[in-house]
């Protein structure tokens, strides 16, 4: 009975892991006011706070690897849940410094998550690879919702300032560290070191690296300012909030439904295009007229990010042939891609602050458009890495990576 309950609980575990990847920054942008007032925060030191998570995604993103293949996959997930779980609690203890600092491990724990839980999947669910890809997606997508929806509102209800807000967060991550500890005490064989060429040198990788960093800038730099934005409009806290969590509930059964369509497909093009136009519509609602329809906004938004990121996530198994060119495009793309998405809150803050506007922020995401779209067309023809074209469609459920 415990071998048939075992993948269960395993799948279990693993999604309330997955879950903590994203709280730590969605809770941030719903009182990042109160925060920034709180320790007397410049502009300029606001958009770098809020820039420094995904920076140290893409740091870490290329040493994950190596640190697994030296430990184990199993124990260093569990340091790295540490360390989340401390940098939870330190960037709330005291002044700008511990905040810098508990922003910087809290970056670098997750960073690890998002590289080393998508091959423990495929490790460990050889047979349902596809449907725990999907559990692992949705509870990344669904976690930012949830704490973006619901961190003012429970923080207020128990009457805790910004500290508490964010500090609440930790609980989550200490359960899943318990949850985990049992699993830490396996040691994955250290797996060979990818071969091949390097792709730096291959324009589709690029262009596929790029696709997805430009959408991650998007969407983390609505993640940490949309909330305040909204707040400026006359929003109360909460009502901010939901309207960055409605936006991130409407990706859960978009980045659930559309690979799977977008696999079965001749080429990728046309479901670029139309994520892309969708994407810019509901970004061109918040810039022409935020308050007009601020829902129908945040649900075109999401069903763009949304999409975007599932079809990047997609592409890095489209446009290979072998498991080492995968990982090596996967990998490629998580660290050079979130390098490219780490400038999209610093520069909508910089810009914010420098205009005294929401208007040029917004403009400038909407005319990122473009490139996205530019590299996502090429990124969509069925082509292959270092090779003339693609033999036929692969299962979505390879190595991949999360917002």
């Amino acid at each position: 009975m415990a071998l048939v309950r075992r993948p269960v609980l395993l799948g279990l575990v693993i999604a309330l892991v997955a879950f903590n990847l994203r709280p730590a920054l969605a809770s941030v942008g719903p009182v990042l006011p109160e925060l920034r007032a709180g320790l007397r925060l410049s502009g300029p030191a606001t958009a770098v706070l809020t820039m420094l998570p995904v920076v140290f995604f893409g740091l870490l993103a290329p040493a994950a690897p190596r640190l697994a293949r030296r430990a184990g996959i199993e124990p260093v997930l569990m340091v790295a849940l540490l360390a989340l779980l401390a940098g939870l609690a330190v960037r709330t203890v005291a002044g700008p410094g511990l905040l810098f600092a508990g922003t910087i491990l809290v970056g670098g724990a997750i960073g690890v998550g998002n590289v080393l839980l998508p091959p423990l999947i495929k490790r460990d669910f050889p047979e349902r690879t596809g449907a725990m890809m999907g559990v692992y997606t949705m509870s990344v997508a669904g976690s930012a919702a949830v704490a973006a929806g619901t961190t003012v509102p429970v923080s207020t209800l128990l009457g805790w300032d910004w500290r508490g807000a964010l500090a609440m967060w930790a609980i989550p991550a200490a359960l899943a560290a318990v949850a985990w500890l049992p699993q830490a005490r396996g040691h994955t064989r250290p797996a060979e070191e990818p071969g091949g060429p390097s792709l730096a040198r291959d324009a589709l990788a690029w262009q596929v690296t790029v696709f997805f960093g430009l959408q991650s800038m998007l969407f983390y730099a609505l993640l940490a300012w949309l909330p305040s934005m909204y707040r400026d409009y006359g929003f109360s806290p909460a009502a901010a909030g939901f309207v960055l969590s409605l936006s991130g509930l409407v990706q859960i059964p978009v980045t659930l439904v559309l690979p799977g369509i977008a696999v079965r497909a001749p080429h990728q093009v046309t479901h670029i295009v139309l994520a892309t136009a969708v994407f810019g519509a509901g970004l061109a609602g918040v810039l022409l007229a935020p308050t007009a329809a601020p829902y129908l906004w945040a649900v075109l938004i999401g069903v763009g990010a949304g999409s975007c990121f599932a079809l990047g996530l997609a592409l890095f198994v489209l446009r290979t042939r072998r498991v080492q060119e995968t990982a090596r495009l996967s990998a490629m793309a998580q660290s050079v891609g979130y390098l490219i998405s780490a400038c999209g809150p610093l520069l909508f803050g910089l810009v914010h602050d420098a205009t005294g506007s929401w208007t040029a922020p917004m403009l400038m995401l909407v005319l990122l458009l473009g490139p996205l779209l530019w590299c996502g067309v090429l990124a969509g023809r069925a082509r292959s890495v270092r090779g003339p074209a693609v033999a036929s469609p692969v299962s979505v459920a390879g190595p991949g990576g999360s917002h």
